[in-house]
C-alpha cells in the first residue's frame, strides 16, 4: 500500500512541489505572540458590541457580493486610492499574489524579487509552474544592488518583479530613485507590495497612473484586522480586468466584507493604535541597542531585524520561548539572514517581559 502510494504522488505531483516545505505555522499557546506582525491591539469594547450588531443582520445564506463594492468604496476614501485606478479585492495579498502569477505564468517566465524578501513571491511562483529568481540585497545594510538588478532584469526579462516597500524581513525602505528606475526598466508588470504602509508612512499609491507596468498592493491585516484575510490590489483597470478573470467567485465572504467595511469606517481607533506601535519600535529599538551583542537594524514596519552573537540565534530563540515569549528565528533560512532573529512590536507590557527576557538569558 505504501509503495503504491509512493508511487502516485511521484508520478502525479509535480518534482518542484514534492520538494517543497509546506509554510509552517508555530502553536502560540500561551506564549506572548512577536511572531506574525500582528497588531496586538483588541478592538475597544464599544466598538465590538457594535460591529456585532452588524453581524446579526448578515444573511449567511446568501452568496456574498461578488465585487464586495461597498468594502472597495470604502477603501477608495480610508486609502486614497486614485479615482482612474481599479481595484482587486483577494483573500489576503497571498491570494493576489496567487492571482498575478495564474493570469502571467508560462513554464519560461520569471518571478524576480530582492532577497531577502517575502518568502510567498517564490512559493507562488514555484506553485504556478515559473522560475523563480533572487537578487541578493546588499549585505551591510540591505539596501537594492541596483547594479545586480540592472543585469537581471535584462538577462531575465521577468514577467513579474515584486518590490516590499518597506522590505520584509529586513524592515527598511529602498531609495523611491531606484525604484523608480526598476519600474522603468522591467518588460512586464512590476508589483508594489506596502504591507507594512501604516507604520512607514511613506507610500507609492500615487504612482499608479504614471507607469503602465505598475499596480500598488496593500492588505488590513497589519492594521489591526489580520483574522479578515483581506488585500487589495490597485492598478490600470486594463491589469486588473485581466486579473480579475482568475479570482474565484465570492472569493471575500460575507462576514469579512461587513467587518472590513465596519472597521475602516472606524480607521482612527486602528490609526491610534499604529501610532502607538510606532512609538514602541522607537522604544524596543533602543532597548534593543543597549544590548551590546545584538545588532539591530533600522526598520520602517512593525518588527525588528535582530543579529544575534555568532552561532547564538536558536539558543536565544529557545531561551525565549522557556520565558514565555515566541519569535521569529530566520536563522535557518541561512545566506544573509544567518543568527538573524525577527522581533514583532507588542504591547508596552509584552516589550518589557521580552527585554527582561533578553537581558536573563543573555
Amino acid at each position: 500500500m505504501n509503495d503504491e502510494l509512493d508511487n502516485l504522488i511521484q508520478r502525479w505531483v509535480r518534482p518542484e512541489i514534492r520538494e517543497l516545505s509546506a509554510y509552517h505555522v508555530p502553536e502560540s499557546g500561551d506564549l506572548i505572540k512577536l511572531d506574525a506582525m500582528e497588531n496586538p491591539y483588541c478592538w475597544p469594547a464599544e466598538l465590538v458590541e457594535e460591529w456585532l450588531g452588524v453581524l446579526r443582520e448578515i444573511p449567511v445564506n446568501r452568496y456574498p457580493d461578488p465585487a464586495a463594492s461597498g468594502v472597495v468604496n470604502v477603501l477608495r476614501d480610508a486609502l486614497a486610492i486614485p479615482e482612474s485606478a481599479a481595484v482587486l479585492l483577494g483573500n489576503g495579498s497571498d491570494e493576489l499574489i496567487q492571482m498575478i502569477a495564474m493570469a502571467i505564468s508560462g513554464t519560461d517566465r520569471v518571478v524576480l524579487a530582492p532577497e531577502p524578501g517575502f518568502v510567498m513571491y517564490r512559493m507562488i511562483g514555484l506553485f504556478t509552474g515559473m522560475r523563480y529568481r533572487g537578487v541578493a540585497l546588499n549585505p551591510e545594510d540591505f539596501s537594492l544592488d541596483m547594479p545586480a538588478m540592472r543585469e537581471a532584469i535584462e538577462r531575465e526579462q521577468p514577467a513579474v518583479l515584486f518590490l516590499a516597500y518597506p522590505n520584509n524581513p529586513t524592515g527598511n525602505l529602498w531609495s523611491k530613485k531606484d525604484i523608480r528606475e526598476l519600474v522603468k526598466l522591467a518588460p512586464g508588470l512590476v508589483v508594489i507590495d506596502e504591507a507594512y504602509e501604516p507604520f512607514a508612512e511613506a507610500t507609492l499609491m500615487d504612482w499608479v497612473g504614471d507607469h503602465p507596468n505598475l499596480c500598488v498592493m496593500r492588505t488590513v491585516s497589519k492594521m489591526g484586522l489580520a483574522g479578515l484575510r483581506l488585500g487589495l490590489l490597485v492598478g490600470a483597470p486594463a491589469w486588473i480586468e485581466e486579473l480579475d478573470k482568475v479570482r474565484l467567485p465570492y472569493n471575500i465572504n460575507v462576514l469579512t466584507q461587513a467587518s472590513a467595511e465596519f472597521a475602516l469606517k472606524h480607521r482612527k481607533v486602528f490609526d491610534t493604535q499604529t501610532a502607538r506601535i510606532r512609538e514602541q519600535r522607537a522604544v524596543v529599538t533602543e532597548a534593543l541597542r543597549k544590548i551590546s551583542s545584538l545588532r539591530v537594524y533600522p526598520s520602517k514596519a512593525n518588527f525588528l531585524l535582530v543579529r544575534a552573537p555568532d552561532g547564538r540565534a536558536t539558543e536565544l530563540f529557545e531561551g525565549l520561548k522557556r520565558e514565555g515569549i515566541l519569535i521569529k528565528n530566520l536563522s535557518a533560512s541561512g545566506g544573509m539572514l544567518t543568527d538573524c532573529l525577527r522581533v514583532t512590536i507588542g504591547t508596552p507590557e509584552e516589550n518589557l517581559a521580552l527585554f527582561e527576557a533578553l537581558n536573563k538569558i543573555i
